[in-house]
């Protein structure tokens, strides 16, 4: 049983501003995320693509936000359970929470903070009649352990940052790496398209456009798929597919928790502190909704600050915090780590 003091579900850049708030009230978190790395869509979809809203950076690559977000909160030693879906949640007599993953791992905390952007993810399908009898059998939606690819034949379908991104990186893994996108372009940065045509002409990446993978073969095991480019339909040995067409946020199993839900989106009290209508529950970001709200970083993290300041009050009712800025207290991580403005030097004039 993983205990903690807010229970973060979702670990996008919402929810990892979330732990630095809580780390300055002396609160730990924990973060459950369907996504095998912290960052959320920012990591998992657009991590080159350009943000220009976030205050103090004219521009700043999402996935440097991301980078930026896990420095920040490093002080304050967050836990992660990730590759995992929040599945089930219990309110106990005492008012806490347990929740319990889609594989089991059990969290308990007085606290429960939302923050799953537009929600769960899950992978987009190509439609290929058998693609489900080799699910985990070759067939993968989401690189967990480039490891598993050691010296395998590697086809990736996909046009955008993930396609390419891993197509790349897996050239030094790989047996060999096949990329298939149904167009000659591809959406994805400038730097990564003209990497991946480097590659190509280096004899490395073997690119197959416009084409769609439309079969896959195999006994036990994916063996082979099948490749249509234009009017020719041929076989490509293959020891893993990796079909990276983006993922579909839906709210998933938390639609089922009893919380009042508008427009898939969760609704809360705005007017106070993004609390739900189930006491001890929160939802910041993305995934909530009220009169007014808009869907940006910035605003989630206004709601994050806010939400940590009320689950303060609801963990330790009888204590009144007095805010001081981190420009007069500092911040000091539960590390032991301590940063802080220096101290003007008082000195005495005979």
């Amino acid at each position: 049983m993983i205990k903690t003091d807010i229970l973060i579900i979702g670990a996008g850049p919402t929810g990892l501003f979330a732990v630095f708030e809580a780390g300055l009230l002396k609160l730990k978190c924990h973060l459950i995320d369907a996504l095998p790395q912290a960052g959320g869509q920012c990591a998992e979809i657009y991590p080159k693509k350009p943000i220009y809203d976030i205050p103090g950076f004219p521009e700043i690559l999402a996935g440097e936000l991301v980078n930026n977000l896990m420095k920040q909160i490093e002080p304050f030693q967050p836990g992660f359970t990730l590759g995992e879906r929040a599945d089930t949640i219990e309110k106990l007599e005492d008012g806490t929470f347990i929740v319990t993953t889609d594989k089991g791992t059990k969290h308990h905390a007085p606290i429960v903070a939302i923050a799953g952007g537009l929600g769960s993810f899950e992978p987009r399908k190509p439609p290929i009649t058998n693609l489900s009898d080799f699910e985990d059998k070759g067939v993968e939606y989401i690189i967990r352990n480039p490891e598993m690819y050691r010296d395998k034949n590697i086809v990736i379908s996909g046009g955008g940052d993930s396609a390419l991104d891993w197509s790349i990186f897996l050239t030094d893994v790989a047996k060999s790496v096949t990329l298939v996108h149904r167009r000659n372009e591809f959406r994805g940065a400038l730097d990564s398209v003209e990497k991946v045509q480097e590659l190509k002409n280096l004899g490395k990446i073997e690119l197959i456009t416009p084409a769609e993978v439309i079969g896959l073969v195999g006994k036990e095991r994916l063996e082979e798929v099948v490749i249509k480019q234009g009017a020719e339909v041929f076989n490509r040995e293959c020891d893993h597919f990796i079909p990276l067409f983006g993922l579909s946020p839906k709210l998933g199993p938390i639609a089922d928790w009893g919380l009042e839900i508008e427009k898939n989106a969760i609704k809360v009290n705005n007017a106070l502190d993004y609390q739900t209508n189930i006491p001890g529950i929160y939802a910041i970001g993305d995934v909530n909704t009220y009169p007014g709200k808009l869907k940006l970083i910035l605003c989630g993290f206004h709601e994050a600050t806010l939400m940590c300041q009320s689950a303060y009050q609801r963990i330790f009712p009888d204590k009144r915090y007095v805010m001081k800025y981190t420009t007069v207290g500092g911040v000091e991580g539960f590390d032991g780590s301590k940063k802080e403005a220096p101290k003007a030097v008082v000195k005495s004039i005979d």
